[in-house]
């Protein structure tokens, strides 16, 4: 009876911590181009993808690798994509309102159209994005950000340089 009740204990302990590991199958499925919203897509390798209109609205794409993909009119609203490496993606028209992009890499990538609404960017480095015409971003955001001199800012906001 004393072994059945602490293996009962741990089960309840164990089922009430949250899995933050990658889920290899979610993972796969939105690699395939299957929208995935709030799935676990931890630390996936979206890099060279192509894909257009998806939903990973409240997903967990920390760390997520999108270098030089073509993810546009995607939507990221409320996303979890801190340190996220897009490094040269396209990712025009996608949706970030209230996303985390907390250090993220955003380096070179192609970002018009784009909504900011309410993103986190503290740490984020926007050097040589194209992002004029990116919408919902405000001052108070982008000083949290950096960029460089080929940074192209909505009109009237500007970065400070990345250092």
């Amino acid at each position: 009876m004393r072994h059945s009740a602490f293996a009962l204990a741990a089960v309840l302990v164990f089922a009430a911590v949250p899995a933050f590991a990658q889920s290899p199958v979610q993972i796969e499925h939105a690699k395939a181009g299957a929208s995935c919203p709030r799935c676990n897509l931890f630390q996936a390798d979206f890099s060279n993808v192509q894909m257009k209109g998806r939903d990973f609205a409240g997903a967990r794409l920390r760390q997520a690798d999108m270098s030089t993909a073509e993810i546009t009119h995607t939507d990221f609203a409320g996303s979890d994509l801190r340190d996220l490496n897009a490094y040269g993606a396209v990712l025009g028209g996608s949706n970030f309102a209230g996303a985390n992009l907390v250090n993220a890499s955003l380096v070179g990538t192609y970002l018009q159209g784009a909504n900011f609404r309410g993103a986190h960017l503290a740490g984020a480095n926007f050097s040589g994005a194209e992002m004029d015409r990116a919408v919902g971003l405000t001052q108070s955001q982008l000083a949290l950000a950096c960029g460089d001199a080929a940074t192209t800012a909505p009109p009237g906001l500007h970065l400070p340089l990345c250092r």
